[in-house]
């Protein structure tokens, strides 16, 4: 803790005075009056009759100043008295040597009416200005601010060698005793003193003066509201403990520089700091005193500022003081810290009274000081001291003095309240020094004491004596009755009235009163606090690093408060600190878990009654290592991790690379924890290779490691610039492109292009090598050329690759040959393709030019590019052939013309179609005939479009969407008994011609025609067909009107669920989407005309795979032969049987190979059986379809044996798992929206494998689009899409194998329908569209 400088604030808030060379100009010191309070004893303090008078300490007239940063404190002059009083007094001094932490034993000397003077050696050859300060005059009323110091103040009288001059200059320096351990009394002052120098020439002699002062009661020393202030610069309870500054560097290039200025001026301090090698802004701090940081502080009377000067790089910080006070006064200090570095100077401001007043304002003097701050609530007596004159904030003219000597106690506070008196303990103790008036009380005989005093833990009675027995009598602290307690005791004797109490504490230091009727009697008690003595010393202590110390102490009062010291320094104990402290009862504890070898030297513990002393030895242990550092290898800019494990734990050390320290910065990070010690790199560089070494700090052990960095090759095309890496040149150009690389050790690089490998050597396109940069040459660009080239670099490190594309653009192809879609009178339209090569670039546009077929001169229509690939020529002579091409334009120019078109003929319409008559007429169709028109023109007729309108109506209606080449034309759609009307125009490249209408109307109405079935070729014998392919036969029919078809199946009517028919005008189609052999059959047509028919029988026969054959047998087995024997399959496909193929298989493989194939006869004997093996035998059925999905096989085997050895295999029964269908999950009944798909699901078990077969309403559903079908692990599902409510009904599944069949039912209800319109576009048959519109109705009726 740096030492207080003489420019220091004194506790009474004023600087000491100190005597100049009287070349310097005077400065004036208010004059200070100052009343020492001896310390308690035992026996009242006798004096020598007279009254005391306090000491006076005249101001010097020339202070000196003193320099900042002074570190020693030096002896200071002020003039005391004459010089004939010192020989006096230097018979009363006594010589001591105090130790630092305990405090000086006091030395009596006599009181004299005369200053005290003693003389003591200086150094050599001082300068003092002897001066002879007038005589104070003395106040009417003197105001006295009394200080009460700790036990024992100490006062050294300094007198330096008598100057030239006849009047002395003494210097007075007052030591306090070092703080009391006991640290609740927050309101005791403490001083730090400087240790006692050696005692040589130079010593300064110490003298105890005890000074009796009779005006105070002697409970009231050491009080907590007898404070000496500090007022703003320091806290009392803070002047010991240490501050932790770091070493001093040059960063100020400016200084504040101390000044003087009177109560309300203002004033600026200004201090600078260079940034030009600083990174940030340095941190600054503006303190007063020691400890008040003046940021906490600001407002209208303190501003900190700052600014930087970018053109000059300074910072620059200023702080003002605005309408100073005189409390201001005082040392200040600046504070920059920046990272590691650090500076600080001190200054002075000294604030000047306007006018020297001997007159003291009560309620100035007891108002608290900061009040507002952190610090509000220290009484601050400068006030008092200085004499100076009070601010007007009121009108002073009240004397309130004499106010309160005339007021009851109870109203105290009110006045003090109503006249801005803050500080109500210290009125009420300045009000028990003036004298004043007993008045004769008519309820106390005999009142309270003043003020009591009792020891703490003591007890103590507190007796009033009454005048009337019967007066009600209560007693009250601080103003709070008193109940009574254990601890608080009412007691009766007489008309004496008692109050004891028990066990007295610090909180029992209060303000009694008695209140007897109206009257009251008041009181303070004062409980004095015992010293705590040390009952057993701290023992020494040798020990190593990182073991736990623990020392230990006995005092004599539980819970006393002892102060921890190190080498004289207080043990800081924070949450953060290495040290804890710990208390149980009498003993205290200092631990340190880790011992560090910082922690030796000496280890104190303080007391308010004494010191214990040990020390403390910490050695290092032997060092261990326990992981050594490794040597690495690292790829540049990946992170470097370096570690090595120690013992003991806990020790720090320092890093070194190739012999240079490390140190921890943003890229390098330096971690320690217990054993563990760890040099982190994050982003490794090629500077990072070397030897690295720890050095444990303490130790002459290292450990060492290398480190390589490698750096993987890097190729950097984003130094090109190129837009996705790609390169542009113009064919025939030369190309060269550089491309940086990096890589340590320097890569091998290499070109390619696809899997062609570029050589340095290549003659027109080569690649070259540098040390920081590929190249690739071409020396005259082809479209060829063109391509990914790939670049790859190899090193020790690793590999990279990088590809950059070539573009090498040129002219663009001509495009392709123009084609001319429609032709004019007099233009044309044309439209052709982009060229298939761009030339590398967009193409922009298109130049299009004409000429006549038989002239070689081009002409240019468009001079603007056109962006479409369409154009239209226009100003054509019609009939003249011509030809087009087009040219395609590019960023580099202008292509090759295309191939000219084929040559067109600008052509108009024909004339209208001639001879327009009606050929025929049904009840639906009606057929015209025409003839061409008479003018077709050069272009020619490409059809005619046949038009109709009812008659009575504009509404023609084009019946032929294509055109028809023919001159006849059937218009079919029309409504029977109607009357229309016909047009017919001719269609050529010019367009449509005029209509050539007919002259009247035509109605629609049929000629009967006998019906006639005209059976194609191929279905006049059986059709024949497999099962699952589609048949679909259509068979043309005539007839007018349009007949009737029906059909019948073997006598039935087609079910249309299983078999579609689709009947014409002119045909019947029957289809079937996957035929099945139910199908097949003969089917009946007939065709009704009115009462005309004809009929007509198909054979269809639908054809399946045969089942296998049956009971296949091993008859015989010989040598090395076996005859086998079966019988036909049961299921033949609805085919005859066209033969069998039998298979054999050794029993050890079981592989299977074909013996014969088509063989036709039920029995065979295979041979050239391999003797020793055993064989199995299956068989295939086969007919047109092909063979049969399985085969049977023998349950026996065949055992190829030699002669005379038979063997007779085991018969083992095989378990039969067949079951019939079972249903484990049935239908539930469900309900569908109209338009969303519905699903139908159910489970069976059945083997074998069961046929499924859905049904609604007992028909089944087969081969119809709004339904799917799907069964998976016995799992059935029927999805029903988008369903209409005509899709309601009773649906079943029915499953069936050979062993039997299983039936489920549900009821789908599908809620919302359909219109009849909306049921056709969905394709919904008419018969049963209205089978559902009349349930509709029949649903609908009952609900009306």
């Amino acid at each position: 803790m740096p030492e207080p400088t003489k420019k220091d604030e004194m506790s009474n808030g004023e600087k000491e005075s100190v005597a100049t060379d009287s070349s310097e100009a005077p400065m004036p010191t208010p004059e200070i009056s100052l009343e020492v309070s001896p310390p308690p004893a035992e026996q009242p303090v006798e004096t020598e009759g007279k009254d005391p008078q306090p000491i006076e300490v005249l101001k010097p007239v020339q202070p000196e100043p003193v320099e900042n940063g002074s570190k020693e404190p030096e002896p200071e002059a002020v003039v005391v008295g004459a010089k004939e009083q010192v020989e006096s007094v230097n018979s009363e001094v006594k010589e001591e040597a105090p130790s630092p932490c305990s405090p000086p034993p006091p030395a009596t000397v006599k009181e004299e009416a005369e200053p005290v003077v003693t003389e003591v050696n200086q150094p050599p050859e001082p300068v003092v200005t002897v001066v002879t300060p007038p005589p104070p005059p003395p106040p009417p009323e003197p105001v006295v601010t009394e200080v009460t110091q700790p036990p024992e103040p100490v006062v050294t009288v300094v007198t330096p060698p008598p100057p030239p001059p006849p009047e002395p200059v003494v210097t007075v320096q007052v030591t306090p005793p070092p703080p009391p351990a006991d640290k609740d009394d927050d309101g005791t002052t403490n001083t730090p003193s400087p240790p006692p120098p050696p005692e040589d020439a130079n010593t300064v002699k110490k003298l105890s003066i005890e000074l009796p002062n009779d005006s105070v009661h002697v409970s009231a020393m050491g009080r907590k509201d007898s404070v000496w202030s500090l007022g703003e610069g320091q806290a009392p309870e803070d002047l010991d403990k240490p501050v932790d500054t770091p070493p001093l560097s040059s960063l100020l290039i400016e200084r504040p520089q101390g000044g003087s200025i009177t109560v309300g001026g203002d004033i600026s301090f200004v201090a600078k700091v260079e940034a030009q090698d600083l990174l940030r802004k340095p941190t600054i701090k503006w303190f007063k005193g020691k400890w008040m940081d003046l940021a906490s502080k600001t407002g209208k009377h303190l501003q900190l500022k700052e600014t930087f000067d970018r053109r000059t790089k300074i910072h620059t910080f200023e702080m003002h003081i605005i309408k100073a006070k005189d409390n201001y006064a005082g040392n200040y200090r600046c504070e920059v810290t920046y990272k590691d570095k650090f500076d600080s100077c001190s200054f002075d401001l000294e604030v000047k009274e306007l006018e020297q007043s001997q007159s003291v304002d009560i309620r100035s003097a007891f108002k608290r000081s900061s009040e507002g701050h952190e610090d509000a609530g220290d009484l601050d007596f400068s006030g008092l001291l200085k004499h100076r004159e009070p601010k007007q904030d009121e009108t002073p003219e009240v004397d309130v003095w004499e106010i309160l000597k005339s007021a009851r106690p109870d109203q105290y506070e009110k006045i003090a309240f109503e006249y801005g008196i803050t500080d109500l303990r210290g009125l009420l103790k300045r009000l028990k020094k003036t004298k004043k008036e007993e008045k004769k009380s008519e309820a106390f005989a005999k009142k309270l004491d003043p003020a009591y005093q009792v020891d703490k833990g003591g007890k103590i009675r507190l007796v009033v004596d009454l005048a009337d027995p019967t007066v009600e009598l209560k007693w009250y602290k601080n103003g709070q009755e008193i109940r009574p307690t254990p601890k608080f005791i009412f007691e009766q004797k007489g008309t004496q009235r008692i109050l004891v109490i028990n066990n007295c504490g610090l909180n029992d230091d209060a303000a009694y009163s008695v209140a007897a009727g109206e009257e009251k009697c008041t009181t303070e008690l004062f409980v004095k606090e015992l010293p705590v003595k040390i009952t057993k010393e701290i023992e020494a202590v040798k020990t190593t690093v990182n073991e736990r110390i623990e020392l230990e102490c006995e005092v004599s009062e539980e819970g006393a408060q002892v102060k921890w010291c190190k080498n004289g320094v207080e043990v800081p104990t924070g949450p953060r600190s290495r040290y804890r402290v710990k208390s149980e009862g009498l003993k205290h504890w200092l631990i340190i878990d880790d011992a560090s070898k910082e922690d030796t030297g000496t280890f104190s513990l303080m007391a308010s009654g004494g010191t214990s002393e040990a020390k403390v030895q910490v050695e290092l242990k032997p060092l261990k290592i326990i992981q050594d550092l490794q040597d690495m290898t690292v790829l540049l800019g990946q992170p470097l991790k370096m570690h090595c494990e120690i013992f003991p734990g806990n020790v720090p050390g320092r890093w070194y690379r190739n012999g240079q320290l490390i140190q921890s910065n943003d890229r390098i990070n330096i971690l320690q924890r217990a054993k563990n010690h760890r040099l982190e790199i994050v982003n490794s560089t090629i500077h990072d290779a070397g030897d690295y070494t720890f050095v444990p700090e303490g130790y002459t052990q290292s450990l060492c490691a290398k480190v390589h960095i490698v750096d993987p090759p890097r190729v950097h095309l984003e130094s090109l610039n190129f837009p996705d890496n790609t390169v542009t040149i113009v064919a025939g150009n030369k190309l060269r492109v550089e491309i940086p690389i990096s890589g340590e050790p320097a890569p091998r690089v290499v070109w390619m292009k696809g899997e062609r490998v570029i050589l340095d050597s290549g003659h027109r396109v080569r690649a070259e090598t540098f040390s920081d940069y590929t190249s690739l040459t071409i020396d005259i660009a082809e479209k060829e050329d063109t391509g990914n080239y790939k670049i790859v670099l190899q090193n020790e490190a690793g590999e990279a690759g990088a590809s950059i594309k070539v573009k090498v653009v040129d002219i663009p192809d001509p495009p392709e040959v123009p084609l001319v879609t429609e032709v004019g009178g007099d233009w044309c339209s044309m439209t052709w393709e982009p060229p298939i090569y761009d030339g590398g670039s967009p193409i922009l546009g298109y130049f299009i030019e004409r000429k006549k077929k038989q002239s070689s001169r081009w002409m240019r229509l468009n001079f603007d590019l056109n962006k479409e690939t369409t154009f239209e020529p226009k100003k054509m002579i019609e009939g003249v052939p011509y030809e087009v091409r087009v040219f395609a334009v590019n960023a580099i120019g202008v292509s090759k013309p295309s191939e000219p078109s084929k040559a067109f003929v600008p052509l108009a319409v024909t004339s209208e179609p001639t001879m327009l008559v009606v050929d025929d007429v049904t009840d639906t169709t009606v057929t015209m005939k025409w003839r061409p028109p008479e003018t077709i023109g050069a272009a020619g007729l490409d059809g005619y479009l046949v038009e109709y309108c009812i008659e009575g109506t504009d509404d023609w209606r084009v019946t032929n969407k294509e055109l028809t080449e023919k001159t006849k034309y059937t218009i079919t759609g029309l409504p029977p008994e109607a009357k229309i009307l016909v047009r017919v125009r001719a269609i050529n490249a010019a367009g449509a011609s005029t209509p050539r209408t007919l002259q009247h109307s035509i109605l629609v109405k049929e000629v009967i025609e006998p019906p006639k079935i005209r059976i194609p070729r191929h279905l006049k014998q059986t059709y024949t067909r497999k099962v699952g392919e589609a048949v679909n036969l259509v068979i043309p029919f005539m007839g007018k009107p349009r007949p009737k078809v029906s059909w019948l199946k073997e006598g039935q009517t087609v079910d249309p669920t299983q078999v579609t028919i689709r009947n014409t005008d002119c045909d019947s189609i029957i289809f079937i989407r996957k035929a099945e052999r139910k199908h097949s059959g003969k089917y009946d047509m007939k065709v009704e005309v009115e009462n005309h028919v004809d009929t007509a029988i198909i054979d269809i026969q639908i054809v399946d795979l045969p089942g296998p054959p049956q009971c296949v047998k091993i008859d015989e087995v010989w040598g090395g032969n076996v005859a086998l024997d079966w019988t036909p399959p049961k299921d033949n496909g609805n085919a005859a049987i066209t033969g069998y193929t039998i298979q054999k298989a050794d029993k050890k493989t079981m592989e299977w190979y074909t013996c014969i194939e088509h063989y036709h006869r039920t029995c065979i004997t295979i041979t050239e059986l391999v003797v020793g093996n055993e064989y199995f035998f299956r068989i295939y059925s086969e007919n047109m379809v092909g063979l049969s999905e399985g085969a049977t096989q023998t349950k026996d085997s065949a055992l190829i044996v030699k002669e005379g050895m038979q063997l007779k295999n085991p018969e083992y029964i095989d378990h039969d798992f067949k079951e019939p269908p079972k249903f484990t999950q049935p239908l539930i009944n469900t309900f569908a929206i109209a338009g969303y798909n519905a699903t139908l699901n159910c489970s069976v078990r059945a083997n074998p494998r069961p046929k499924v077969i859905w049904m609604k309403n007992k028909i089944a559903i087969i081969d119809d689009p709004r339904y799917r079908m799907f069964s998976n692990q016995g799992v059935c599902t029927l999805e029903i899409r988008k369903p209409s409510p005509y899709d309601g009904g009773m649906y079943s599944c029915k499953a069936i194998n050979d062993l039997g069949d299983a039936l489920v039912e549900c009821k789908l209800e599908v809620k919302g329908g359909f219109t009849f319109s909306e049921l056709m576009q969905r394709g919904v048959p008419l018969h049963l569209i209205d089978k559902y519109m009349s349930e509709t109705k029949v649903v609908e009726q009952p609900e009306k």
